[in-house]
């Protein structure tokens, strides 16, 4: 069969101008086999009049397309022509065509998913549409602005539970019906199927269900108040800020394995990675981070699911308002109030990151020509800018304002399609600012705007000028920023005290200045709070500050500004990589918040100690993570701070360049002292002594005889895959690229396991073969093991000029996949900038 067509933009407006799409009935049927199962599908449309052109087609990818009807007129099931069948010469009028197929599972995460749970035996299937994959469970006219009503019907094992967009009604002998949806887009449409432990109950009115696989049932139980507890503030919260009320009949939370996002907005059956059903102990940051997925996901039910995009180019009108919504309201209604500091820490160097690369886009893109094109765009802008860029428009624009123009775009569009322009005109009836002139610096525009200081003092007033240069001939963009002042502690030996902060708005001519009396502060913080989007430096004085006092500020969130300016500083090798490992050696073991400990060794270890210092730095990168951890695990021998000593547990493990100690914590079952290990511990502890060639075959077997779970199963693979022998690597290599075996969640883990910098010399020739497998892996397999192979098969350690040498080959001679491609050239850039650090150092 050939290959799938990507839906361009201009084919989607024509077809749009050409259908209106009413009703779809699909009947399912899961018990044909392992490999397929019978999709149905009758849609009804009308063709508009007036229509010069009446030809157009339907998507579907079938394993066999066994019948299609027109109006009770047969079509020929041969002239579908890859994923796209042909529908010529429509009359204007109403229309019904049947489809009858048999579907392909998948093991990739894309589609209908089907896992066989390797703890006990039980089969579940799950469906991912979003973002053209409808088409690989039924026929569809797919593209977001075809919105219509569905009516589903499903055949199941008789053991089974069947969830969807609406309530489930079991009709006997394993059929299931779904309550008739409200007007959806095809991509949204959800199914989920298997002998699934649930736990229900109800609120204002509607059933709420969480959903997970019999084998975590007990771990879902533990947690299952906490969770409904979340779930029901979250959506109390929302009808606080909304004015229209939840639009579907019931809200599910399922579960489900091997998934390839954190979760997905389904109208009424939101999906999530079942890892949040956690097996093994966590810190209260993971928990806070559920949570804030639980926000995130049920925000798009109104902002992406009532009101929906109506061409892929407005991806970020989901995402980004979900990414604010789901921090925000997190922090409002829940116990976890620190949600932006998190968010400073960890989510939002993902946005930097991004917008520094050569694939770098704006916000609202204006580009997004085809499906696979609006795929590469569900990253770092998407998510952590475009939030970024929201939270500085409500400081610019006032939260009021904000809720009322958004309830005004619901309002307007719902059970509809809404554009950027939409937006903007909603947000601009709630206010008299010139929202529009905001969006076009803020929305359509690319790059990291970076706010420098220069101080000066004179009889007795000091001086700012802050400068923010714009793009030659471009207007800078508005920045509303609180200027943090801080003044030595004479009572406290490394503190901080804060004086009252400063409001600012910057001028967009680039320059700023700013006069106040008294002495300068021994400490300036441009962007206190984190309220805007931007890069920040420190004068001199302030930096030799911070050296010393860092861990004194005494809000977190100022902490994690500064963390981010000195990260920033490093990537753009204005700071060397063994100072910040000074600087984090010095201050981290005095810190509390855990989300800081937890990025800042995160970078220290996966950036720092890996890529940035070179090969010959690294052990004593390693010996300094290593004291610093070992620090913090002896300032938490009391018993007071389980999550922080966790958190040093796990990267005592990770950067462990011996193996006695780790060896011997796995042989007692235990760290002195506490915590007792559990699965994720165990197999973490095995990993390392996998890569330190402290272990073999026979202890991971046992392992896994031990812990027969999907997770176990993930470990085993990437400890066999970090084995640092011939033989081990190159099972682990035909794994990876040539047997297609592997689902997606086994890909990630081998891959994980295979590259290491302790064997670059071991796997050096591995580094020359990656492009040519990987472009062909992807042409095979799709986006999805696309993305994986470009993320974590990719050499990363192999930072040479050589590896960057092959890559730029390959993405001028290769011809990748738009998925790989894209990931390749995030990785090159990536690489490139290591090597500077690495010839800088």
């Amino acid at each position: 069969m050939a290959c799938m067509s990507v839906l361009t933009r201009d084919e989607a407006q024509n077809r749009a101008q050409l259908l209106d799409v009413h009703r779809y009935a699909i009947e399912l049927d899961l018990t044909t086999g392992d490999d397929t199962f019978d999709s149905r599908t009758l849609i009804r449309f009308t063709v508009l009049a007036d229509q010069d052109d009446t030809d157009t087609f339907v998507e579907v990818k079938p394993a066999e397309l066994r019948s299609v009807t027109l109006d009770g007129h047969p079509l020929d099931p041969e002239t579908l022509d890859g994923n796209r069948l042909p529908l010529k010469d429509l009359t204007p009028g109403e229309h019904e065509l049947h489809i009858d197929a048999a579907m392909h599972y998948s093991r990739t995460g894309e589609g209908m998913h089907r896992f066989t749970d390797p703890a006990d035996g039980e089969t579940y299937t799950y469906t991912q549409l979003f973002l053209d994959d409808v088409q690989r469970v039924f026929a569809a006219f797919d593209q977001p602005d075809l919105k219509a009503v569905f009516d589903l019907t499903v055949t199941a094992p008789r053991n089974w539970t069947v969830l969807a967009n609406g309530i489930t009604e079991h009709l006997g002998d394993g059929r299931w019906k779904a309550a008739t949806t409200p007007l959806i887009s095809t991509y949204l449409v959800a199914v989920a199927a298997g002998p699934w432990h649930s736990v229900r109950t109800e609120h204002r009115g509607l059933p709420f269900g969480l959903h997970c696989r019999r084998s975590l049932a007990p771990h879902l139980d533990a947690d299952a108040d906490e969770l409904l507890d979340i779930t029901r503030a979250c959506f109390d919260r929302y009808h606080e800020k909304f004015t229209q009320p939840y639009p579907f009949d019931s809200y599910d939370q399922a579960f489900v394995p091997e998934f390839n996002a954190g979760a997905m907005e389904n109208p009424g059956l939101v999906t999530f990675r079942d890892e949040f059903v956690f097996r093994s102990a966590v810190t209260d940051t993971q928990r806070q981070t559920r949570a804030m997925v639980i926000a995130h996901e049920m925000a798009h039910m109104w902002f992406g699911d009532l009101v929906t995009l109506t061409w892929w180019d407005d991806i970020w009108l989901n995402e980004s308002f979900a990414e604010y919504m789901g921090y925000q309201t997190t922090a409002e209604a829940t116990r976890f109030t620190d949600t932006w500091t998190d968010f400073g820490v960890t989510r939002k160097p993902w946005g930097y990151d991004a917008d520094q690369r050569p694939s770098t886009h704006p916000v609202a893109p204006e580009d997004v020509q085809d499906t696979a094109s609006a795929l590469l765009n569900f990253d770092g802008i998407s998510y952590a800018k475009g939030a970024s860029v929201l939270r500085q428009l409500v400081a610019w624009l006032g939260e009021e304002d904000f809720l009322a123009g958004i309830n005004t775009h619901i309002d307007r569009h719902k059970f509809a399609n809404a554009t950027l322009t939409d937006f903007i005109d909603s947000l601009a009836s709630a206010t008299d600012r010139d929202v529009h002139a905001w969006a076009n610096a803020w929305l359509t525009t690319t790059g990291v705007d970076t706010l420098t200081p220069e101080l000066r003092t004179d009889n007795g007033h000091w001086h700012l000028t802050l400068h923010n240069p714009p793009p030659a001939g471009e207007t800078g963009r508005p920045h509303r920023i609180t200027l943090g002042l801080y003044d030595h502690d004479p009572h406290t030996p490394h503190g901080l005290t804060p004086r009252t902060p400063l409001e600012a708005d910057l001028s967009t001519t680039g320059t700023t200045t700013i006069s106040a009396p008294g002495p300068r502060p021994a400490l300036l913080v441009l962007n206190d709070g984190d309220l805007t989007y931007a890069k920040i430096r420190f004068d001199d004085e302030s930096t030799q500050t911070l050296r010393t006092r860092l861990s004194g500020l005494p809000d977190p969130l100022t902490r994690a500004v500064v963390w981010n300016a000195l990260r920033d500083a490093v990537r753009d090798g204005e700071l060397p990589p063994t100072t910040y490992l000074d600087i984090a050696r010095t201050h981290l073991p005095h810190e509390t918040d855990l989300a800081l400990v937890g990025g800042v060794l995160a970078f220290a270890t996966t950036h720092v100690a890996d890529r940035y210092v070179t090969p010959d730095g690294r052990p004593a990168a390693l010996a300094t993570l290593t004291d610093l951890c070992r620090d913090l695990i002896r300032r938490t021998e009391d018993g007071d701070h389980p999550g922080l000593r966790l958190i040093a547990v796990r990267h005592r493990i990770d950067t462990a360049a011996h193996p006695d100690t780790i060896a011997a914590w796995l042989t007692d079952g235990t760290v002195p002292g506490g915590p007792e290990l559990d699965p994720e511990l165990r197999w973490r502890i095995l990993t390392r002594l996998a890569v330190l060639d402290a272990t073999d075959e026979a202890a991971i077997a046992a392992e896994l005889a031990d812990d027969p779970s999907a997770t176990g199963q993930e470990g085993a693979a990437r400890c066999r895959a970090a084995l640092p022998h011939e033989d081990a690597k190159a099972r682990a290599w035909d794994a990876l690229f040539h047997t297609d075996n592997l689902s997606n969640y086994l890909f990630t883990a081998t891959a994980q396991g295979f590259w290491q910098p302790e064997q670059a010399d071991l796997v050096h020739p591995y580094v020359a073969r990656y492009h040519k497998d990987a472009v062909a892996l992807a042409a095979r397999r799709g986006p999805a093991i696309a993305e994986a192979a470009g993320h974590w098969a990719f050499p990363v350690h192999a930072v040479a000029p050589e590896t960057l040498r092959l890559g730029q080959k390959c993405l001028r001679k290769a011809d990748p996949t738009p998925a790989l491609r894209r990931k390749l050239v995030d990785q090159l850039d990536d690489l490139a900038r290591a090597l500077r650090i690495q010839q800088q150092a």
